[in-house]
């Protein structure tokens, strides 16, 4: 039997291949890679209309970030829309991008590659917990703990090194989200236990080397060490034990066999130290199986602990003998060199304090000639890593440093200056990382801006001075404007006493009670004087833009401001902002909100210069983060600037003004009201996208910004 297909019909296909063809052609830039686009059209055009839209609206997205990526991605879509929803293929395109921003084009292949894989996880993540997504709740609760601060990271494994713990980056092991968010805090505990409570104060390498099966030893060693551990967390966080016991109770997990019972009531009682458990796995090793491990164990990385260790403690017991050494010299300024040394012995001391509300292990004073010393927070978190790793301060540890022995600039922390960043090897440390907007993807960039906070360089060369001087009426002006703001009054109506009778209240009672209802006591007006609550936050362009006059009108309109607000009262801070491509993203400390204006602030606003490009969405949602720690009832975001987003790296356009855009309305969700002054003639083309018809103001003539800066604030604060 032989089917006719109408000519329009083939017509019809014809036409919708060749449009297909037509749109990859564009979007994947055949005309530049020579790209066969066969292989995705014929994929892709065996779709349904609707899918086959999507599909081309995806590809175009994935390949605004790269060409290639974008390619890949055309081959596999059909593929993975057979296979998962359309929720799930976004995540698997936004995936692969992250990855391309995050690790460049070889992993991000590998995603597009690995989609059976993806799909695979992408399950887990349904039902599942993901790490990123709790970072921070795990992190705080973290820091709550005691002893020594750690860090988190992803790792396939679960363990420790004593400085970080690795988890795995999703948990899908217990059917409920919930419940696995509870096993990821109990695996964070367990880790930060062994670390806390002593299991690595024990040689475990040389243990093993001497064991007959050292493999067998460490899984014996392990499953003991954690009934230990188990029972401290019990008698520290009772309300966690109680969740690993459920955890412990949920279907397809093992309750331990009965010979463990009288194993863990041995090693339950309080002072059993780690050596405990390791005589009990080298008895029991001939005859005892480890069983299964509970799902929060991970394993045991003694090398890698070791070594971490090492390397510590030697750079502990010098940092704390030369601050030993220091702090003597600090409470004996002028005692003689080897006066000590004639004295003989160490004149410091310490003694356990009779303080069970303080953690164990956590209670020894440091003594010097027998009295107390007050010691900073630093040191006493250095005791507190010391004695986390030995248990206790050893003797040895309190001979101060001789002299030339050590350099205390080796022990301190080490700061990164943001200068920097150029030299040798790109570094993001010491950055702030933000997402960044990309409106072609229709997605965030995460971690895409490094943002640094450089301080403005003070410049005296009695600038303000000159300021002042040349504007001495206006500041008078407006210091009487910002003086009757201060002392503003507002009518309160409807009070219980008052000067004045509220008529309106009066005429609303007397009808209540005409009409049997009781009558309102509320009958009085008052004058109140207005709390001012406000932090405000004036963000300046130092773009190389600003170069010459426009410059000189910013730094005079902060000198006016600064002069007004000190006579309101109003809390406010002065950062300047500059670019040159997303790696480079710097925000100019010119004053804090703490800082009084004073001769440093004014020589900073002096020395506000030009630099380089216009980035503003990194700017706006650092300041708003700032911003939403003041407590204050109203936040202000007033930028200063002479032109439209722009960068080196190709923000600009639609792409500069989009993340801007999304920056500012993340800002209102913050409680930040955002607000701009501009000189650019063009401004009125894309401000009102930006900030909405009322959050801006255009200057046309430079000479004025002063006035009309002082005047907008005026306005926008009252």
């Amino acid at each position: 039997m032989c089917v006719r297909i109408p000519a329009g019909s083939r017509c019809n296909t014809m036409h919708d291949a060749l449009s297909l063809k037509d749109r990859l052609d564009q979007i994947l830039e055949v005309e530049y890679t020579f790209r066969s686009t066969a292989t995705p059209v014929a994929a892709i055009g065996e779709l349904p209309l609707a899918e086959r839209r999507y599909a081309i609206d995806w590809v175009e997205r994935v390949a605004s970030t790269n060409i290639e990526l974008g390619y890949q991605y055309a081959c596999r879509v059909s593929e993975a829309l057979a296979g998962m929803d359309q929720h799930q293929v976004e995540a698997w395109a936004l995936h692969a991008m992250d990855t391309y921003d995050r690790e460049g084009l070889r992993p991000a292949l590998e995603v597009i590659r690995r989609l059976d894989r993806f799909a695979r996880e992408r399950h887990e993540r349904a039902s599942g917990c993901v790490l990123e997504e709790k970072r921070g709740i795990l992190h705080g609760f973290l820091q709550g703990l005691s002893g020594r601060r750690l860090k988190l990271e992803e790792s396939d494994q679960i363990y420790t090194d004593t400085e970080t713990l690795y988890l795995p980056p999703v948990l899908a092991r217990l059917p409920d989200e919930n419940d696995n968010f509870i096993l990821y805090k109990v695996m964070m505990v367990t880790l930060w236990a062994q670390i806390r409570y002593g299991t690595f104060r024990c040689p475990l390498t040389e243990i093993l080397a001497k064991q007959p099966d050292p493999e067998r030893f460490l899984h014996l060693f392990q499953a003991l060490e954690a009934l230990r551990l188990e029972a401290l967390i019990e008698r520290e966080l009772p309300g966690l034990h109680r969740e690993m016991e459920r955890i412990r109770g949920l279907p397809g997990e093992a309750e331990p066999a009965g010979e463990w019972h009288a194993l863990r009531r041995r090693l339950a009682r309080p002072g059993t130290r780690v050596t405990e458990a390791v005589r009990l796995a080298e008895e029991q090793q001939q005859r005892l199986e480890p069983g299964q491990p509970p799902p929060w164990q991970g394993v045991l990385q003694p090398e890698l602990v070791e070594a971490c260790m090492a390397a510590r403690l030697e750079r502990e017991k010098a940092k704390f003998r030369v601050t030993l050494k220091l702090l003597e010299d600090e409470h004996e300024p002028g005692r003689p060199p080897g006066e000590r040394e004639k004295a003989g012995g160490s004149r410091f001391s310490k003694r356990e304090l009779p303080a069970p509300e303080l953690p164990e292990g956590m209670r020894t004073e440091i003594l010097l000639d027998g009295k107390p010393m007050p010691l900073p927070e630093e040191v006493k978190g250095l005791i507190s890593s010391i004695i986390v790793d030995l248990g206790e301060i050893p003797d040895a540890y309190l001979e101060p440093a001789g002299p030339g022995a050590y350099d205390p600039a080796l022990f301190q922390d080490e700061v990164t200056d943001p200068d920097d960043v150029w030299s040798g090897v790109y570094h993001e440390e010491g950055a702030h990382l933000y997402r960044e907007w990309d409106y072609r993807r229709q997605h965030y960039r995460k971690n895409w801006c490094a943002v640094r906070e450089k301080s403005v360089t003070p410049v005296y060369d009695g600038f303000v001075e000159e300021t002042l001087e040349r504007y001495v009426g206006l500041v008078k002006h407006l210091r009487r404007i910002f003086e009757a703001m201060r002392d503003e009054n507002r009518l309160l109506k409807r009070q219980n006493h008052g000067d004045n009778v509220d008529l309106d209240a009066l005429v609303e009672a007397l009808a209540d009670a005409r009409d049997g209802r009781e009558m309102s006591e509320r009958l009085f007006t008052r004058m109140h004087r207005t709390e001012r609550n406000i932090a405000v936050i004036f963000m300046v362009d130092m773009s190389g833009s600003t170069k010459g006059w426009i410059n000189d009108a910013e730094r005079e309109s902060l000198v006016l401001l600064c002069e007004s607000l000190e006579t309101l009262g109003d809390r406010y801070a002065i950062y300047g902002f500059s670019s040159i491509t997303r790696k480079r993203c710097e925000l100019y400390h010119i004053k804090h909100f703490d800082e009084p204006y004073a001769a440093e602030v004014k020589a900073r606003i002096s020395g506000i210069r030009p630099h380089d490009y216009t980035r503003m969405g990194f700017a706006i949602r650092h300041l708003t983060r700032v911003l939403s720690e003041v407590d204050a009832r109203t936040r202000v975001l007033i930028t200063l600037s002479d032109g439209k987003p722009d960068d080196y790296d190709s923000y600009r356009g639609d792409y500069g003004i989009e993340d801007t855009r999304r920056a500012l309305i993340e800002a209102r969700r913050e409680g930040v009201h955002p607000y701009c002054i501009t000189i650019d003639e063009q401004a009125r083309d894309y401000l009102p996208r930006l900030y909405g018809p009322a959050a801006y103001t255009v200057i046309d003539d430079v000479r004025i910004l002063p006035l009309k800066v002082s005047d907008i604030y005026r306005r926008l604060t009252t």
